[in-house]
């Protein structure tokens, strides 16, 4: 439900901040950190709020216009891949969004839909989260530090933090049921679905992250690593929720990587470092974020929409 505290952030004039969509008629089908999922029977529409979190908490601060780069980028992404791997993506255009609403709500406004909103098949998700890493760092990085290895992959010995790995690897991981993520070995993962299926989605992972960083790259960025999910449509494994966004993966700039520190990101670790400062323990409630963090967030949210897609934000 919309409340006062979305109507008083503003991400440009006339803009407002949106951090829960309301939309009368249609079917709420699942609420996620950042997306509002509703059932229109044959299709899902997913639209991406401005909400962002950190550890697992959502914050009460929106970024502006965070949940138009989400959906921009995503739909950029699964078009640029689409040679890559089968996706749930049906169209972000609004013309033909509104249309299926007119369905449920023909009197719905498109303010909170222009932009942020995807119209998408329905999968059955996969429980696993398909974590491809071409750069040590966060999880991995400490799980190295601990064992020498990720996700029963032994590396080599003397990497730093934000090194570039041999080879990209992929590392699953599930929701324990803290709510935090939980690195687990492939043999592990092969118990929770159909092993075709997940062998299926693990290599259509790989082949997601080698196209993606490459692209990535050529216009100066490093995608260090990213978080992907799949599901099953009509027998088939397919792409599905956002991809390689600054939400779900590490985007790094090229010219100022730099191996054995933090990395300067265009993600949200700009927002968790922030966290870190101020000495938050990552239990709820979250502090709010204040507005110099606000603007320097969306900004980095902004630019990376910008260098990678080529466009302005619509």
């Amino acid at each position: 439900m919309r409340t006062d505290q979305d109507s008083a952030l503003l991400a440009a004039p006339g803009r407002e901040v949106i951090l829960n969509t309301d939309l009368p008629g249609l079917i709420p089908f699942a609420n996620g950190k950042v997306r509002d999922i509703y059932d229109l029977e044959f299709h899902l529409l997913m639209v991406a709020t401005d909400r962002i979190s950190a550890y697992d908490s959502i914050l009460p601060t929106g970024i502006p216009d965070k949940g138009r780069v989400l959906n921009q980028l995503s739909a950029f992404w699964l078009e640029y891949l689409q040679n890559v791997c089968p996706s749930h993506f049906i169209t972000t255009d609004i013309d033909q969004i509104m249309t299926e609403v007119a369905l449920f709500n023909p009197e719905l406004p498109t303010w909170q839909l222009e932009g942020r909103s995807m119209l998408v098949n329905k999968a059955r998700p996969l429980p696993v989260e398909f974590v491809v890493r071409g750069y040590l760092d966060g999880s991995a990085w400490r799980e190295y530090q601990r064992e020498g290895k990720v996700c029963g992959i032994e590396l080599p010995r003397g990497l730093g933090q934000g090194d570039r790995l041999p080879e990209p690897i992929f590392t699953p991981a599930i929701k324990a049921q803290t709510g935090h993520d939980e690195n687990i070995t492939v043999r592990e993962m092969m118990h929770l679905a159909e092993p075709g299926h997940l062998r299926k989605a693990m290599n259509y992972s790989l082949a997601v992250y080698d196209a993606a960083s490459a692209y990535a790259l050529e216009r100066g960025i490093i995608l260090a690593d990213t978080k992907l999910e799949f599901g099953v449509f009509q027998g088939e494994v397919i792409l599905i929720d956002e991809v390689c966004t600054p939400d779900s993966s590490r985007l790094w700039d090229a010219a100022a990587w730099s191996p054995g520190a933090p990395q300067p990101s265009f993600d949200k670790q700009f927002v968790r470092d922030h966290l870190d400062r101020i000495g938050w323990n990552h239990e709820p409630p979250a502090p709010a974020l204040p507005p110099d963090i606000v603007s320097a967030t969306a900004e980095r949210y902004r630019e990376i929409f910008r260098r990678l897609s080529g466009n302005d934000l619509e």
